[in-house]
């Protein structure tokens, strides 16, 4: 339900009463990853997805009866060939999902509302829900905070609530939504739980190095797909807010600088397009020994081939040079900013979610990919 918090969070301050429906599994091409979620308030009002529109009636009427009768529900959709008008997935795939009713006065509500809220803020926390297991334990909430404090609980025994919390902090730093399986005891053995454990975390940062006009263009893509963006060029004449009103933050301050002060982790993006070498070399020395998701340099091959002569000069290993998308972007034949801005953006996805980049017409290629490495545990959790 987190990745819909900013509207639900509103529906708590107003009073509403309200139903939610959670992603809590997938196989196959399912639309949606755990996580997604579709709520139904009282007046009927509904807000999220989770199948971009094949199930979301049938979803739809499962809120409003947990609504009605309070139970929560864990229902599955897949696809049938049998009957072309069932209800169901016409990608192929199955999903699992939770319906739980969050009214007033329900055990779960104060958990779910400080879930929410924190999401909503921007600070960062982990939903750990019970999905599979026994009928008084399911949809029981535990709401876990990376300093280890949180709300709510899962059952008669402490040391579950205490294993949970760990898992989930787990979970909350890598920024990964997905399931968990443990015993209802809180150990390996016994009866088994099946817990969906959300994280939401402050969004992820791309930094732009070089106030130029194809760096304008990247930003605003980055915000269109949900980064913090910085600008960072040493020229103050370029490096103004004026000529980036869609950055986060514009930074006059030599790149190595900033880079070396400011904070990044594994999901931060860094798109180098300065293309001159006393920017550079210092720069990109530095930042392929970070443990970032994306290092792009822009250039010409030519450029590519200087600068990677360089780097090496200054000590930069081949296994550091790997890591380096340059010249950046992927083959789209971009000319204009905005396009070179989409071919940047489209490595970058293609990267994160471990994409080929190749068209999908006449392609073999799953049209989703799973790289976690939780993956299997995830699909096993669906069968």
């Amino acid at each position: 339900m987190l990745d819909i918090a900013d509207e639900l969070n509103r529906w708590v301050e107003q009073g509403r009463d309200f139903a939610v429906a959670t992603v809590v599994a997938v196989g196959g091409s399912a639309p949606r990853q755990p996580g997604a979620a579709l709520a139904v308030d009282a007046d009927g009002t509904a807000i999220g997805s989770v199948s971009g529109g094949c199930v979301e009636g049938a979803v739809y009427e499962l809120c409003r009866q947990a609504l009605t009768d309070g139970e929560t529900v864990l229902e599955s959709f897949g696809y049938s060939d049998d009957d072309a008008f069932a209800v169901g997935l016409t990608c192929g795939g199955v999903i699992d999902i939770l319906v739980t009713p969050v009214r007033a006065g329900d055990p779960a509500r104060p958990t779910a509302a400080a879930a929410l809220a924190a999401a909503a803020g921007g600070r960062a926390a982990a939903l750990a829900r019970v999905v599979r297991g026994p009928a008084d334990l399911l949809g029981r909430a535990l709401l876990v905070h990376p300093d280890g404090s949180g709300a709510g609980g899962l059952g008669a025994h402490p040391e579950l609530d205490r294993t949970v919390a760990a898992e989930a902090r787990a979970f909350l730093d890598a920024g990964r939504t997905g399931t968990l399986e443990i015993g209802e005891r809180g150990s390996r053995c016994g009866a088994p739980l099946t817990l969906l454990v959300e994280s939401s975390v402050p969004p992820p940062r791309m930094i732009v190095f070089g106030a130029i006009d194809f760096a304008s263009a990247l930003v605003r893509v980055g915000r269109f797909l949900g980064y913090r963006v910085t600008v960072c060029d040493a020229r103050p004449v370029f490096a103004t807010p004026a000529r980036f009103p869609d950055a986060d933050e514009v930074v006059v301050e030599w790149p190595h600088k900033y880079l070396r002060r400011t904070d990044v982790d594994a999901r931060t993006v860094l798109c180098v397009l300065t293309h001159d070498a006393k920017f550079d070399v210092p720069l990109l020395k530095l930042a392929l020994r970070l443990p970032v998701a994306y290092v792009g340099a822009m250039g010409s091959r030519r450029t590519h081939l200087d600068r990677n002569r360089r780097l090496r000069e200054v000590g930069v290993t081949d296994r550091e040079l790997a890591r380096l998308r340059s010249p950046i972007g992927l083959d789209l034949g971009a000319r204009t900013p905005e396009e070179t801005a989409l071919s940047i953006a489209a490595e970058i996805v293609a990267d994160r979610r471990g994409g080929s980049g190749v068209s999908l017409t006449g392609a073999h290629t799953p049209i989703h990919h799973d790289t976690t490495p939780q993956a299997a545990q995830r699909t096993g959790a669906v069968a």
